[in-house]
C-alpha cells in the first residue's frame, strides 16, 4: 500500500460484504460444475458474479478518484501527474479486462 490511508476506507464495510457476496457466487457456480448443471444456468450465473466484482471494481475506482486522486491534484506536480497516470492505468486495465 503506497497511501497511509486507503481511499475506500469510508466504504470498506460495503466493499467486504460485496466481495463475501461474489464469494459465495463463485462457490456457488463451482458447485453447479461439480453437480453438471446445464451450461446456460452456469453462464448466467458467472455473469452474476463478474458483475458483482465490477460493482466493486467500479466502488474502489470512485474512492480513489475521490480520495487518492484528488489530494493528489491538490498538491500537484510530479505527484499529480503520477497518481492521475497511476488512475488511467487502472482504468485501461478494468476496461480491458
Amino acid at each position: 500500500m503506497t497511501g497511509a490511508t486507503p481511499g475506500y476506507g469510508d466504504s470498506k464495510q460495503q466493499i467486504v460484504t460485496r466481495l463475501r457476496r461474489a464469494e459465495g457466487q463463485v462457490r456457488g457456480i463451482q458447485r453447479m460444475v461439480e453437480d453438471d448443471v446445464y451450461c446456460i444456468d452456469v453462464l448466467t450465473q458467472v455473469s452474476a458474479a463478474t458483475k458483482a466484482l465490477e460493482t466493486v471494481a467500479l466502488q474502489l475506482l470512485e474512492d480513489h478518484l475521490a480520495h487518492c486522486v484528488a489530494e493528489a491534484a491538490r498538491e500537484g506536480g510530479a505527484v499529480a501527474d503520477a497518481k492521475i497516470a497511476e488512475a488511467s492505468a487502472a482504468i485501461a486495465r478494468l476496461v480491458r479486462s
